[in-house]
């Protein structure tokens, strides 16, 4: 820690008498300031004025190279590390210590972990200052628990018992909760997360819980009023606005609250006497921040969890490489229900043209895209209840090919995409076809590689879905569950529903089948994870569906011998997980490796790839163009390319050190081109 430059036109004044001075009369301050080569405190001079209410914690408001930036007091200290006068603070903003010593060295630990700067993860854990709301009534009792609660499905399991016991002992277990996936109660992950966080509330300590998304956020909510009651927990999301926002996170700064869910805003919590993190689906893409340093919501819990000595559950249908990397090196254990219970408890599911017999009935069942066996299931289950299709891709007809050559249908005048309008057909002489860029009609179209003017829909959206499968089935009514025009819930009656990935609305009672289309375009992206990702959103489906006693019935349109289908079809996530990671070791990338991108102009790169290599020795894959097709006279911005960093895990620590020392090198170079660090990121695209 170094102090901060003194400023002349603010100093100690010398007509106070010395035996008014503070007895610590030095603050070390996190200013706000993202550049690499500040990113430590500085020391600033407290008057007698501001004694008590700078505090540890406290929002401050500091001159740091002759302009005013915010900033929290970390600590008091007698005797500072620069000799001479200091800057004293400009102003004490609040007193309220909204920074405590726990969440300081969070943010520190994964500043450090990602590569990046205390200042941009202090914006990520503490809400921006709502002054009415600082000021309302304090102090406010907790809430007494209610008495009579549920046990919660976690009893249901071999090890799940085990796990609320020692939270109620005060002890913190680490576990991953292998929830089976179904519409029965077992499959209840909510109302299971929400019986941890009450067995922790039992101990007398706090928990917080961490959802993706507003649908998740709701359920959670729902079974946490089952257990805690209304007043027993808070909701911190960024996105419920800044009053509501700091209103919660107040209220478990203060010890209103032992429990606080929410979005990745919440991993950040000051709940007191932390004695569970909790997770759920931690493959979810919305669970990686998009700012910089682009934290992962499961590694911030897994470092809080490892500081504060706390419990940890992660649950999830699916399992990713990474928390089967955790289970591999003991840092977990599994709670998973056998595989005799598992298959009682899962629908069936089946993927067609699985057998001979199966193609002896429908010769075409491999290429079509709605086989005879998936009509022949909706209509033996639809006088039962609901049936969900999952279609990957939203709009009609998304792409259009030539029907002879497959070249791809462009705008004649722009060169655009073109998209095919509702109600034409996707084979047809004249397709109603217009430009996605410049709107125009392609009239009279034809394929300049072989003239002809058929065309083709190679990818067919969810719209195109939902037409068809009306005029299939003409007296059952259709639903479409798709983006933002998402479903709440749809229920018990026989209808179609039609989602998007992500959208699927749960269903009264569960679906009494499930229809899982265009499985390839899910295990074709240009992307690490497809497999793992596109697991996760098959099983999601799944465990929408009633189970098989039940009649509940699941049938996946594609290759039976996939492994991500096959794993499917035996419902076993953790075989395919470990497959996975061995994969992953062999090719050596996360989690069996430390991987860090590094994005922007080429000088830059080579700079930063030349800085990294003398702090340690790594292995450097490109830099490449991160647009290859990008024309070099488009834009007169230099192109972007990305140059990727590996190295072992023992040694994974050093790179992250020395490519943060870098970056700081940069910065008081002031070195031009700005990069983009990411550690460990989700996608390679």
């Amino acid at each position: 820690m170094h102090a901060a430059e003194s400023v002349g036109d603010r100093c100690l004044s010398s007509g106070v008498p010395e035996a008014s001075q503070p007895e610590l009369p030095i603050a070390r301050v996190a200013v706000d300031i993202p550049l690499s080569h500040l990113d430590r405190p500085f020391d600033y001079a407290v008057t007698a004025e501001q004694d008590a209410a700078a505090v540890p914690g406290a929002r401050v408001r500091v001159r740091f190279a002759g302009r005013l930036r915010d900033g929290f007091i970390l600590d008091r200290v007698a005797v500072g590390d620069h000799e001479g006068s200091l800057s004293p603070l400009f102003k004490i903003v609040s007193s309220e210590p909204v920074l405590t010593a726990e969440i300081a060295t969070l943010i520190r630990k994964v500043a450090d972990h990602y590569a990046g700067t205390f200042a941009d993860v202090m914006r990520l854990a503490v809400p921006p200052r709502h002054a009415a709301t600082e000021l309302a009534a304090k102090g406010r009792t907790q809430h007494e628990l209610p008495n009579d609660h549920p046990a919660g499905p976690l009893v249901d399991y071999p090890a799940g018992a085990g796990f609320l016991a020692a939270l109620r002992d005060g002890r913190h277990p680490r576990a991953l909760w292998q929830v089976t996936p179904s519409a029965t109660p077992g499959g209840d992950w909510a109302l299971g997360l929400a019986s941890a966080a009450r067995a922790c509330a039992d101990s007398g300590r706090g928990a917080v819980i961490v959802v993706p998304d507003q649908a998740d956020l709701d359920r959670l909510s729902a079974a946490c009023t089952q257990l805690l009651g209304a007043p027993g927990f808070a909701v911190l999301v960024a996105e419920a606005g800044p009053a509501a926002r700091y209103r919660a996170f107040l209220s478990a700064l203060r010890g209103e609250v032992r429990v606080v869910i929410g979005n990745r805003a919440a991993a950040y919590a000051p709940v007191h006497d932390l004695g569970l993190v909790a997770l759920w689906d931690d493959g979810d893409d919305l669970l990686s921040e998009q700012r910089a340093p682009y934290p992962h919501t499961r590694e911030v819990l897994a470092l809080r969890a490892a500081e504060a000595r706390a419990g940890v559950l992660f649950a999830s249908y699916a399992r990713t490489a990474e928390l089967q990397s955790w289970i591999e090196r003991g840092w977990l254990r599994e709670i998973s229900a056998d595989r005799v219970s598992v298959r009682h408890a899962a629908p069936r599911v089946r993927v067609t043209a699985d057998s001979d017999l199966a193609l002896e009935r429908d010769p075409s069942a491999r290429a079509a895209r709605l086989p005879h066996e998936v009509f022949d299931m909706m209509r033996a289950t639809l006088p039962q209840g609901p049936v969900l299709v999952q279609v990957p891709r939203a709009g009609y007809l998304v792409a259009l090919v030539c029907q002879e050559c497959r070249e791809p249908m462009r705008c004649g005048f722009c060169g655009g995409p073109t998209r095919a309008q509702a109600g034409d057909s996707p084979e047809v002489a004249t397709v109603r076809a217009s430009c996605e860029w410049c709107g125009r009609p392609q009239i009279d179209w034809e394929c300049p590689i072989c003239g002809s003017r058929r065309v083709r829909a190679p990818i067919v959206g969810a719209d195109r879905t939902a037409e068809e499968l009306g005029k299939a089935f003409p007296h059952t009514p259709v639903r479409r569950s798709i983006g933002g025009k998402r479903l709440a819930e749809v229920n018990d009656s026989s209808a179609i529903v039609v989602a998007t990935p992500g959208a699927e609305p749960p269903a009264e009672g569960g679906y009494a089948g499930a229809v899982l289309l265009d499985t390839t375009l899910l295990l074709l992206r240009q992307d690490l994870r497809a497999a793992e990702e596109a697991l996760r959103r098959w099983l999601n489906v799944v465990a929408l569906v009633r189970n098989g006693s039940d009649g509940g019935s699941v049938v996946a349109v594609g290759e039976s011998s996939g492994r991500a289908l096959q794993a499917l079809v035996r419902v076993d996530p953790g075989g395919f997980a470990t497959r996975e990671l061995s994969e992953r070791a062999a090719a050596r990338f996360p989690p069996a490796a430390t991987l860090i991108t590094v994005e922007g102009p080429h000088e830059a790169l080579e700079e930063f790839a030349s800085l990294v290599q003398q702090a340690c020795h790594v292995e450097q894959l490109g830099p490449v163009d991160m647009d290859p097709l990008r024309p070099p006279a488009e834009s007169s911005a230099p192109a972007i390319q990305r140059l990727m960093l590996r190295a072992p895990l023992d040694a994974g620590s050093q790179l992250v050190r020395a490519a943060k020392e870098a970056a700081a090198i940069r910065s008081a170079r002031k070195s031009s081109g700005p990069l983009r660090i990411r550690v460990n990121p989700v996608t390679l695209n």
